[in-house]
Protein backbone atom coordinates (compact mmCIF):
# COMPACT_ATOMS: atom_id res chain seq x y z
CA UNK A 1 0.00 0.00 0.00
CA UNK A 2 1.77 3.26 -1.33
CA UNK A 3 0.71 6.13 1.32
CA UNK A 4 1.53 9.67 0.11
CA UNK A 5 -0.97 11.92 1.79
CA UNK A 6 -2.46 11.75 5.14
CA UNK A 7 -3.48 8.75 6.58
CA UNK A 8 -7.17 8.76 7.25
CA UNK A 9 -10.13 6.32 9.29
CA UNK A 10 -11.25 5.48 5.51
CA UNK A 11 -7.69 4.11 4.42
CA UNK A 12 -7.49 1.90 7.98
CA UNK A 13 -11.05 0.51 8.87
CA UNK A 14 -13.37 -1.46 6.49
CA UNK A 15 -16.13 1.53 6.90
CA UNK A 16 -18.70 0.08 4.50
CA UNK A 17 -18.50 -3.07 6.84
CA UNK A 18 -18.04 -1.27 10.21
CA UNK A 19 -19.46 2.29 9.97
CA UNK A 20 -17.61 3.62 13.02
CA UNK A 21 -17.80 7.47 11.89
CA UNK A 22 -21.63 7.14 11.86
CA UNK A 23 -22.88 5.65 15.22
CA UNK A 24 -26.99 5.79 14.22
CA UNK A 25 -26.49 3.97 11.38
CA UNK A 26 -28.17 0.63 11.17
CA UNK A 27 -24.72 -1.59 10.70
CA UNK A 28 -23.03 0.39 13.21
CA UNK A 29 -25.57 -0.32 15.91
CA UNK A 30 -25.76 -4.13 14.37
CA UNK A 31 -22.07 -4.46 14.47
CA UNK A 32 -22.04 -3.04 18.61
CA UNK A 33 -25.03 -5.83 19.01
CA UNK A 34 -23.08 -8.37 17.95
CA UNK A 35 -20.00 -7.96 19.62
CA UNK A 36 -21.94 -7.65 22.96
CA UNK A 37 -23.77 -10.65 22.45
CA UNK A 38 -20.04 -12.10 22.36
CA UNK A 39 -18.85 -10.17 25.33
CA UNK A 40 -21.57 -10.79 27.51
CA UNK A 41 -21.10 -15.11 26.75
CA UNK A 42 -17.83 -15.72 26.62
CA UNK A 43 -16.26 -12.38 26.86
CA UNK A 44 -15.14 -12.16 23.52
CA UNK A 45 -16.39 -10.32 20.23
CA UNK A 46 -14.21 -11.05 17.01
CA UNK A 47 -15.00 -8.03 14.03
CA UNK A 48 -13.76 -10.37 10.87
CA UNK A 49 -11.71 -7.80 8.59
CA UNK A 50 -12.55 -4.97 10.86
CA UNK A 51 -9.09 -3.52 9.57
CA UNK A 52 -9.26 -3.53 5.33
CA UNK A 53 -6.75 -5.81 3.42
CA UNK A 54 -4.52 -2.74 2.54
CA UNK A 55 -4.29 -1.28 5.55
CA UNK A 56 -3.42 -4.56 7.18
CA UNK A 57 -0.35 -4.76 5.11
CA UNK A 58 0.73 -1.26 5.83
CA UNK A 59 0.37 -2.18 9.66
CA UNK A 60 2.45 -4.77 8.90
CA UNK A 61 5.02 -2.89 7.21
CA UNK A 62 5.12 -0.42 10.02
CA UNK A 63 5.74 -3.56 12.07
CA UNK A 64 8.89 -4.82 10.15
CA UNK A 65 10.03 -1.45 9.90
CA UNK A 66 10.01 -1.58 14.31
CA UNK A 67 11.60 -4.94 14.98
CA UNK A 68 14.81 -3.63 16.02
CA UNK A 69 13.13 -2.30 19.20
CA UNK A 70 11.86 -5.96 20.40
CA UNK A 71 12.09 -6.49 23.35
CA UNK A 72 12.29 -10.34 23.92
CA UNK A 73 11.89 -12.43 26.47
CA UNK A 74 11.96 -16.36 28.15
CA UNK A 75 10.53 -16.99 30.90
CA UNK A 76 8.75 -19.84 33.01
CA UNK A 77 5.87 -18.50 34.60
CA UNK A 78 2.52 -19.93 35.90
CA UNK A 79 -0.88 -17.97 35.11
CA UNK A 80 -0.25 -15.18 37.22
CA UNK A 81 3.14 -14.23 35.73
CA UNK A 82 4.87 -15.30 38.41
CA UNK A 83 8.25 -16.80 38.51
CA UNK A 84 8.71 -18.20 41.95
CA UNK A 85 7.59 -21.45 43.68
CA UNK A 86 5.12 -20.70 46.47
CA UNK A 87 5.43 -22.91 49.73
CA UNK A 88 1.84 -21.79 50.36
CA UNK A 89 0.60 -23.75 47.74
CA UNK A 90 0.68 -27.42 46.89
CA UNK A 91 3.01 -28.67 44.37
CA UNK A 92 0.79 -29.45 41.74
CA UNK A 93 -1.27 -26.35 42.28
CA UNK A 94 -1.95 -23.65 39.38
CA UNK A 95 0.69 -20.88 41.33
CA UNK A 96 3.46 -23.31 41.62
CA UNK A 97 2.63 -24.52 37.51
CA UNK A 98 4.88 -23.20 35.54
CA UNK A 99 5.45 -22.94 31.28
CA UNK A 100 7.94 -21.63 28.96
CA UNK A 101 6.72 -18.08 27.69
CA UNK A 102 8.54 -17.04 24.56
CA UNK A 103 8.18 -13.76 22.47
CA UNK A 104 8.61 -10.20 21.99
CA UNK A 105 6.78 -7.05 22.02
CA UNK A 106 7.22 -3.77 20.40
CA UNK A 107 6.97 -0.69 23.11
CA UNK A 108 4.95 1.93 22.86
CA UNK A 109 7.73 4.50 22.13
CA UNK A 110 8.68 3.34 19.26
CA UNK A 111 5.62 4.70 17.05
CA UNK A 112 5.13 7.25 15.57
CA UNK A 113 2.75 9.68 16.21
CA UNK A 114 1.73 9.76 12.74
CA UNK A 115 2.09 6.31 11.33
CA UNK A 116 -0.79 4.31 10.28
CA UNK A 117 -0.73 1.88 13.66
CA UNK A 118 -0.97 5.39 16.00
CA UNK A 119 -3.67 6.77 13.98
CA UNK A 120 -6.16 3.89 14.40
CA UNK A 121 -4.52 3.96 18.10
CA UNK A 122 -5.64 7.25 18.67
CA UNK A 123 -8.56 7.66 16.53
CA UNK A 124 -11.84 9.12 18.66
CA UNK A 125 -13.82 6.80 16.70
CA UNK A 126 -12.48 4.07 17.23
CA UNK A 127 -12.64 3.96 21.00
CA UNK A 128 -16.18 5.02 20.91
CA UNK A 129 -16.98 2.00 19.17
CA UNK A 130 -15.40 0.30 21.07
CA UNK A 131 -16.48 1.99 24.54
CA UNK A 132 -20.43 0.64 23.04
CA UNK A 133 -19.25 -2.91 22.56
CA UNK A 134 -18.02 -2.61 25.95
CA UNK A 135 -21.36 -1.15 27.13
CA UNK A 136 -19.00 1.79 29.07
CA UNK A 137 -19.51 5.04 28.86
CA UNK A 138 -16.08 6.34 27.20
CA UNK A 139 -12.60 4.80 26.50
CA UNK A 140 -9.25 6.88 26.89
CA UNK A 141 -6.12 5.69 25.30
CA UNK A 142 -3.71 3.93 27.52
CA UNK A 143 -1.21 6.67 29.01
CA UNK A 144 1.25 3.82 29.98
CA UNK A 145 4.21 5.31 27.31
CA UNK A 146 5.18 1.63 26.88
CA UNK A 147 2.17 -0.35 27.18
CA UNK A 148 0.05 2.28 25.58
CA UNK A 149 0.64 0.68 21.84
CA UNK A 150 2.56 -2.51 21.39
CA UNK A 151 2.30 -5.43 18.87
CA UNK A 152 3.10 -8.91 20.29
CA UNK A 153 6.02 -10.69 17.65
CA UNK A 154 6.01 -14.59 18.17
CA UNK A 155 8.84 -15.80 16.05
CA UNK A 156 9.14 -19.34 14.65
CA UNK A 157 9.23 -22.05 18.35
CA UNK A 158 7.76 -19.23 20.27
CA UNK A 159 4.52 -18.90 22.17
CA UNK A 160 2.23 -17.08 24.78
CA UNK A 161 1.64 -19.87 27.71
CA UNK A 162 -1.83 -20.09 29.53
CA UNK A 163 -1.63 -16.42 31.67
CA UNK A 164 -4.23 -14.13 32.55
CA UNK A 165 -4.05 -10.08 31.96
CA UNK A 166 -3.91 -7.74 34.74
CA UNK A 167 -6.21 -5.01 32.28
CA UNK A 168 -9.96 -6.21 32.48
CA UNK A 169 -10.31 -6.38 28.80
CA UNK A 170 -8.09 -5.78 25.32
CA UNK A 171 -8.23 -4.87 21.94
CA UNK A 172 -6.18 -6.85 19.28
CA UNK A 173 -5.34 -6.63 15.58
CA UNK A 174 -3.68 -9.52 14.31
CA UNK A 175 -2.13 -8.38 11.53
CA UNK A 176 0.25 -11.49 10.59
CA UNK A 177 -0.62 -14.98 11.35
CA UNK A 178 1.72 -17.74 11.46
CA UNK A 179 1.60 -20.18 9.04
CA UNK A 180 1.61 -23.13 11.59
CA UNK A 181 1.08 -22.86 15.18
CA UNK A 182 -0.23 -19.62 16.52
CA UNK A 183 -3.69 -20.40 17.28
CA UNK A 184 -5.49 -18.41 20.41
CA UNK A 185 -7.11 -20.41 22.98
CA UNK A 186 -9.35 -19.04 25.80
CA UNK A 187 -11.09 -20.32 28.80
CA UNK A 188 -13.69 -17.44 29.09
CA UNK A 189 -15.25 -17.01 32.59
CA UNK A 190 -13.08 -19.12 34.42
CA UNK A 191 -12.29 -16.85 37.49
CA UNK A 192 -14.32 -13.83 38.71
CA UNK A 193 -13.04 -10.96 40.95
CA UNK A 194 -14.06 -13.14 44.40
CA UNK A 195 -13.28 -16.47 42.79
CA UNK A 196 -9.81 -17.88 41.77
CA UNK A 197 -11.32 -20.98 39.87
CA UNK A 198 -8.35 -22.57 40.81
CA UNK A 199 -10.01 -26.32 40.26
CA UNK A 200 -10.99 -25.35 36.44
CA UNK A 201 -7.58 -23.74 35.94
CA UNK A 202 -5.86 -26.38 36.60
CA UNK A 203 -7.49 -28.70 34.32
CA UNK A 204 -6.82 -26.55 31.46
CA UNK A 205 -2.74 -26.39 32.74
CA UNK A 206 -3.08 -30.06 32.86
CA UNK A 207 -4.14 -30.69 29.57
CA UNK A 208 -7.99 -30.44 29.78
CA UNK A 209 -10.13 -29.38 26.76
CA UNK A 210 -13.39 -28.56 28.98
CA UNK A 211 -14.54 -24.97 28.08
CA UNK A 212 -11.35 -24.10 26.12
CA UNK A 213 -12.54 -22.29 22.68
CA UNK A 214 -9.96 -21.78 19.84
CA UNK A 215 -10.39 -18.64 17.37
CA UNK A 216 -9.14 -19.06 13.72
CA UNK A 217 -8.29 -15.38 13.92
CA UNK A 218 -7.40 -13.68 10.07
CA UNK A 219 -5.40 -10.60 9.30
CA UNK A 220 -7.76 -7.61 10.05
CA UNK A 221 -10.07 -9.42 12.59
CA UNK A 222 -10.17 -6.56 15.53
CA UNK A 223 -10.59 -9.16 18.96
CA UNK A 224 -12.12 -7.48 21.94
CA UNK A 225 -11.54 -9.92 25.13
CA UNK A 226 -12.16 -10.02 28.68
CA UNK A 227 -8.40 -11.45 29.47
CA UNK A 228 -8.86 -10.14 33.20
CA UNK A 229 -11.11 -13.74 33.89
CA UNK A 230 -10.52 -15.80 30.40
CA UNK A 231 -7.09 -17.47 30.87
CA UNK A 232 -5.61 -17.41 27.63
CA UNK A 233 -2.80 -18.24 25.24
CA UNK A 234 -1.07 -18.65 21.59
CA UNK A 235 -0.13 -21.65 21.04
CA UNK A 236 3.71 -22.63 19.76
CA UNK A 237 4.68 -20.98 16.74
CA UNK A 238 6.04 -24.13 14.15
CA UNK A 239 9.70 -23.61 13.52
CA UNK A 240 9.39 -23.17 9.65
CA UNK A 241 6.42 -20.72 9.70
CA UNK A 242 6.28 -17.03 9.59
CA UNK A 243 6.26 -14.85 12.74
CA UNK A 244 2.77 -14.10 14.25
CA UNK A 245 2.34 -10.16 14.74
CA UNK A 246 -0.28 -8.96 17.04
CA UNK A 247 -1.10 -5.22 17.77
CA UNK A 248 -2.23 -4.23 20.61
CA UNK A 249 -4.38 -0.99 21.14
CA UNK A 250 -4.26 -0.44 25.06
CA UNK A 251 -7.77 1.32 26.34
CA UNK A 252 -8.68 2.19 29.77
CA UNK A 253 -12.41 3.74 31.26
CA UNK A 254 -9.94 6.31 32.91
CA UNK A 255 -7.70 8.71 32.01
CA UNK A 256 -4.40 8.74 33.34
CA UNK A 257 -3.55 5.10 33.57
CA UNK A 258 -0.16 3.44 33.98
CA UNK A 259 0.67 -0.14 34.02
CA UNK A 260 2.33 -2.08 36.99
CA UNK A 261 6.02 -2.27 37.51
CA UNK A 262 6.82 -5.95 37.41
CA UNK A 263 4.46 -6.43 34.80
CA UNK A 264 5.97 -3.86 32.58
CA UNK A 265 10.01 -5.08 33.40
CA UNK A 266 8.90 -8.67 32.21
CA UNK A 267 7.73 -8.03 29.01
CA UNK A 268 9.41 -4.53 27.97
CA UNK A 269 13.04 -4.91 30.17
CA UNK A 270 12.31 -1.88 31.55
CA UNK A 271 10.21 0.76 33.49
CA UNK A 272 10.30 4.65 33.41
CA UNK A 273 9.76 7.54 36.13
CA UNK A 274 6.24 7.18 35.23
CA UNK A 275 5.63 3.27 36.26
CA UNK A 276 7.61 3.74 39.52
CA UNK A 277 5.51 6.88 40.19
CA UNK A 278 2.27 5.61 39.66
CA UNK A 279 3.23 2.21 42.22
CA UNK A 280 3.18 4.29 44.63
CA UNK A 281 0.08 5.75 43.94
CA UNK A 282 -1.90 2.77 42.87
CA UNK A 283 -4.87 1.30 44.53
CA UNK A 284 -6.14 -2.43 43.28
CA UNK A 285 -9.61 -2.99 41.97
CA UNK A 286 -9.35 -6.98 42.61
CA UNK A 287 -7.59 -9.45 45.32
CA UNK A 288 -6.60 -11.80 42.61
CA UNK A 289 -3.02 -13.20 42.50
CA UNK A 290 -2.80 -10.74 38.77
Amino acid sequence: MNQTSPIELADLVDLEAFPIDDPTSASYIEAVNDARVGLRAEGCAVLNRFVSAEAVELLNDEVLERRHATHYSTQVINPYFHTAFNPDYPVEHPVNTFIERTSGFIPGDAWDRDCATDILFQSSEVARFLADCLEIPILYCYDDPLARLVTNICDPGQQLTWHFDTNEFTVTVLVQPADEGGVFEYAPGIRSADDEGFDAIAHVLAGGRNGVKTLDLQPGDLQIFMGRFSMHRVTRVGASSRPRHTTILAYTPEPGVIGRVERTRQLFGRVLPAHEHAEQERVRSDALLD
